[in-house]
């Protein structure tokens, strides 16, 4: 892939361009006496130094995003205004302006007064169909439309290059284009866990659905030495070995998958740690009546919401010898404060940890923040998570090809 350097030599130079980067801005919100506010920054900040390179080559630096999943027409809960207000306080000193549309008067207005090193960010791009079309007419109109807006493009917006998407697939096609660093960092730490990782290399997954990682699961059994299952994909697991799960997130159509895995698992040395014990309530809240029960003891009217503290125990020493982890997803509901000390525990084993570590994106990468931890203990902290596990399980990515075109 090209990078921004090139891409400069390319165009003789960026000053005086306008230069549309595609970022991933997908931020989490929570309404507040009436005002949406961020929660955490995480992706607006790893879009600063890519952005902060253009400016400092005296670019007109135009950002183009999406946020939550709007159905093709303007929603305010959707819209990318409080993180036009966040960038501001990044930048202090540039001049950040904010179109209220993707391509129409506002964007075209605002891009034609744009002044060398200022930024321009246009609202969601999901507001617009084309984006996220099937239909590869509809979407190539909507590319060509964006395209208009530059004469230069840069894709930095790791988290969505695993969609076929207008601005992440098509915009490319039309302009001279560049990787961003974000995505050529997270391109190579993802190299680092593919291609001959230092070892024991163990994988950490949670989150809600086996499903969600079926792929990934599948190719992580020819790779990885260790794997640690918790958050609510983990019950599915216990029911496959027999044991009833309560009132626990599973998926019954997935058992005979599992089993598949926990035998593949057997046979090629591949040691699988589920817990031994959760923290079980009797409903999804905070306040719910809740305690510690053996993994194979749930009582029937019980949901499991975290693993236990001797799983947490458990977990932490299978990191300890580590030479390199992957970790994507929570071991618990870690936003409920009854339910976190199973993400806490493997967040701290990570952040105490020698090994070369990698937080795979989303609540993961969510939850380190949350809880307070230093994102410099860890080797890497994703920006994507769905993208990171595609990559993983080797599917081609399409925002990536089109970068290498």
């Amino acid at each position: 892939m090209r990078t921004v350097e090139e891409l400069a030599a390319q165009v003789d130079g960026l000053r005086g361009k306008r230069v549309l980067v595609r970022s991933d801005l997908n931020v989490p919100l929570a309404e507040r006496d009436g005002v949406r506010e961020i929660t955490d920054d995480g992706r607006v900040r790893a879009s600063l130094p890519t952005w902060q390179r253009l400016l400092d080559e005296g670019a007109r630096v135009v950002v183009c995003a999406h946020l939550g999943r709007p159905k093709g027409a303007p929603e305010e809960r959707y819209s990318l205004a409080p993180v036009a207000e966040r960038v501001r306080e990044l930048l202090p000193g540039v001049t950040v302006r904010f179109a209220t549309d993707t391509m129409g008067e506002s964007a075209q207005e605002q891009a034609a007064v744009l002044a060398d090193g200022e930024l321009l960010l246009l609202e969601n791009l999901r507001f617009n169909p084309g984006e996220t079309s099937k239909d590869d007419d509809e979407r190539g109109r909507f590319a060509r439309d964006l395209a208009d807006l530059a004469s230069a493009y840069v894709g930095d917006g790791f988290g969505a290059v695993h969609r076929r998407h207008a601005s992440v697939y098509d915009v490319p096609r039309h302009l001279p284009s560049a990787a961003g660093g974000l995505v050529l960092a997270e391109v190579e730490v993802l190299r680092r866990l593919t291609q001959d990782p230092a070892r024991p290399y163990v994988v950490v997954l949670g989150g809600s659905k086996v499903s969600d990682k079926l792929g990934v699961i599948d190719a992580l059994l020819g790779t990885a030495d260790r794997i640690l299952v918790g958050g609510g994909m983990v019950f599915t697991f216990l029911a496959a070995q027999g044991h009833d799960v309560g009132t626990s997130l599973l998926e019954a159509d997935q058992l005979d998958t599992v089993r598949g895995y926990l035998t593949t698992a057997a046979e090629r040395g591949v040691d699988v740690v589920l817990p031994t014990d959760v923290v079980a309530a009797t409903a999804f809240s905070a306040d719910a009546e809740h305690g510690v029960v053996a993994a194979d003891a749930i009582p029937a009217d019980r949901m499991g919401l975290d693993i236990g503290p001797e799983s947490a125990t458990a977990f932490a020493a299978a990191l300890a010898d580590a030479g390199t982890v992957f970790w994507n997803g929570p071991m618990g509901v870690f936003e409920m404060e009854p339910y976190a000390a199973g993400t806490r525990a493997v967040a701290e084993a990570l952040a105490r940890s020698d090994a070369f570590s990698v937080v795979g994106g989303g609540d993961s990468a969510a939850a380190v923040r949350a809880l307070g931890l230093s994102e410099d203990d860890f080797g890497h902290i994703s920006t994507g998570g769905g993208a990171s596990l595609e990559y993983l399980q080797g599917d081609e990515l399409p925002g990536l090809q089109a970068l290498e075109g």
